[in-house]
């Protein structure tokens, strides 16, 4: 099964490009964020937390990104490299720009919401002669986390990777990761979003993330397998459409669909759970699980960290995910 999807005898399982930031998570939930007034400071960013996801579930794994030159950038790196993840090709800032932050707000279980700083980020000044096209030709998987590709030269130094990648058979997945304000218009991120997905092996995306790179198609019904159509003439092999609480639906390029059962969870916090989904996929994928059973580890993983108060920290081993699953095959765990 794995030879289908990823390349072998790569230095590298898997190498993840974009956004390195802080998660400023309240620490008085149930509460709106104007009476919240201490907060705990984790490694954030998608990408970030997919990869070390991917780290504590025992892949060899590298991050390609730029951190400011300010104690959030070192400490960042330093929490990729306790994390066992190489980071020679995370790469200092000297303008001047700062770590972007993310303050969250915990209203209720269902009710969560972000406050963004993302003005002169570090992350988004990566450019394209600071990609190092060894480490992705030496990785099995590189992942192209959507956000990345708002900005320059953020934007050519992701489009540089995915040639890259293609160059070397190296597989690629698109997290979608679409954060409307961080876009100067609907029809820029439609462009630069079905660029990157037209490049990609694996496309990972909510129904609504998706229907952001339909501007220009007619797609009134939202349908899911026309959206997921489009990329099999190109590269793409999966294209996985998440829709919440309805569960995520893979999609083949012979046609096939996958649903998988979802687990109940004490939920905490929204946040977090497609970061966690996206490692606990890519991993079942890479340790020969099916696309149905790789699906259902990966919404174990999410419900662990939905049950926890951090997401980078609270990423599962596989140890945690195959308790998690024995655990609520015996009813141990009910949803809140």
């Amino acid at each position: 099964m794995t030879a289908n999807y990823f390349p072998s005898g790569r230095k590298f399982d898997f190498t993840a490009i974009g956004r390195l930031c802080i998660d400023l998570n309240a620490n008085e939930i149930n509460r709106p964020m104007e009476q919240t007034m201490t907060f705990t400071k984790y490694v954030g960013g998608s990408p970030a937390n997919i990869a070390i996801g991917m780290s504590r579930l025992g892949h060899k794994t590298a991050f390609i990104g730029k951190i400011a030159d300010d104690q959030m950038g070192r400490f960042i790196k330093s929490y990729l490299e306790n994390e066992g993840m190489d980071t020679s090709n995370v790469v200092t800032d000297k303008t001047g720009a700062v770590t972007g932050l993310a303050f969250t707000e915990i209203k209720s279980p269902s009710d969560c919401s972000i406050l963004m700083y993302r003005d002169n980020v570090a992350d988004l000044l990566l450019n394209s002669l600071e990609v190092n096209e060894e480490l992705i030709a030496n990785s099995k998987a590189l992942l192209v986390s959507g956000t990345a590709l708002a900005a320059s030269p953020s934007r050519e130094a992701v489009l540089l990777a995915l040639d890259y990648a293609r160059k070397h058979g190296t597989t690629v997945i698109l997290d979608i990761d679409y954060r409307p304000y961080t876009w100067k218009s609907a029809e820029e991120t439609a462009v630069y979003y079905n660029l990157a997905a037209s490049k990609s092996d694996i496309i990972i995306g909510t129904r609504e993330e998706f229907d952001s790179m339909e501007r220009f198609e007619h797609n009134p019904d939202h349908s899911d397998r026309f959206t997921a159509s489009k990329w099999f003439d190109h590269f793409a092999k999966i294209v996985i459409i998440k829709h919440g609480k309805g569960g995520s639906i893979a999609y083949t390029a012979d046609g096939a669909e996958q649903r998988a059962k979802s687990y109940p969870a004490q939920v905490v916090k929204t946040f977090g759970a497609g970061d966690s989904y996206a490692a606990g996929f890519i991993h079942g994928l890479m340790s020969g699980l099916s696309i149905e059973k790789s699906m259902e580890f990966g919404s174990a993983a999410a419900c662990i960290v939905i049950s926890s108060h951090s997401c980078s920290d609270a990423m599962p081993s596989v140890q945690q995910v195959e308790e998690y699953i024995e655990k609520c095959n015996r009813g141990e765990i009910v949803a809140n």
